[in-house]
């Protein structure tokens, strides 16, 4: 059984893909973006113990909900925020400043916590979202400002410890993608049409050290970052992940055949 990583940039597809691939692999362990999984930490947070008393403390109605969704890992705490029902805002805040994405910790650090845990991983029959590429390059792109050799180096190192453990990705390519944007903004509207992901997502784009530099003002801005990014995954694959990654078109394959090459 393989460890099967699904990337892609906004609107290809990937949760889709997760759901088709988990429903004809029912023996898989299907882990979408923000559970508590063992090589990825989007939505999830990465504290110390006085950060995690600390929260505790300052929400008291929500410990027990919050202990319920904790993972322990050496001297760091694992919570999965996002999965908490919490009617304050602030609860969300507060808690995703412990994230290790978005530019909050130092790049080595950032390196290190990622490698361990990709070091630390065993098994196999994983179905993994957005794992390995999404956040990371976002990161390495926006954050960071890496240029492309210091993206494939970087690379190079996180993919040494996974190759040998059943690793293979499936990567979601479209080149329909200022129209993904437009489908996305359509759907992830509330029910009188305030658009939610599109104002979000602008604004992430626009508060990064790129962002800053280079001012996203539409549409057409954000599709140029996600055809960059893609072309940078796309590249990376070519330079590090070579034949354990397989690239189809975003919603124009079977199922039945993408499980046959991952086989």
């Amino acid at each position: 059984m393989k460890n099967i990583f699904i990337e892609g940039i906004q609107g290809t597809g990937k949760t889709t893909l997760l759901r088709l691939l988990g429903e004809a692999l029912p023996d898989y362990q299907v882990y979408w973006e923000g559970d508590y999984s063992p090589v990825e930490l989007a939505w999830c947070t990465y504290m110390t113990e006085a950060e995690y008393e600390a929260a505790l403390a300052k929400f008291p109605d929500l410990e027990e909900k919050i202990r319920n969704s904790t993972y322990q890992e050496d001297d760091r705490y694992i919570v999965t925020y996002t999965r908490i029902l919490a009617e304050r805002r602030e609860f969300y805040e507060y808690m995703e400043q412990f994230e290790i994405y978005n530019g909050r910790r130092p790049l080595e650090e950032f390196k290190a916590i990622l490698l361990k845990r990709y070091e630390n991983f065993s098994g196999s029959g994983n179905i993994f979202e957005c794992s390995f590429f999404q956040n990371t390059m976002e990161e390495l792109l926006l954050y960071y400002d890496m240029t492309e050799q210091e993206i494939f180096d970087f690379y190079e190192e996180m993919f040494a410890p996974l190759k040998d453990k059943d690793f293979v990705m499936v990567y979601l390519r479209s080149e329909q993608i200022e129209e993904n944007i437009l489908q996305i903004k359509r759907e992830r509207s509330d029910e009188k049409g305030t658009e939610l992901w599109y104002p979000l997502m602008l604004r992430y784009l626009n508060e990064t050290p790129y962002g800053k530099k280079h001012p996203f003002e539409g549409v057409e801005d954000m599709a140029a970052h996600f055809r960059r990014r893609m072309g940078m995954e796309l590249k990376t694959i070519e330079k590090v992940l070579k034949d354990q990654a397989i690239v189809i078109p975003a919603k124009e394959y079977r199922v039945e055949k993408l499980i046959d090459k991952i086989r």
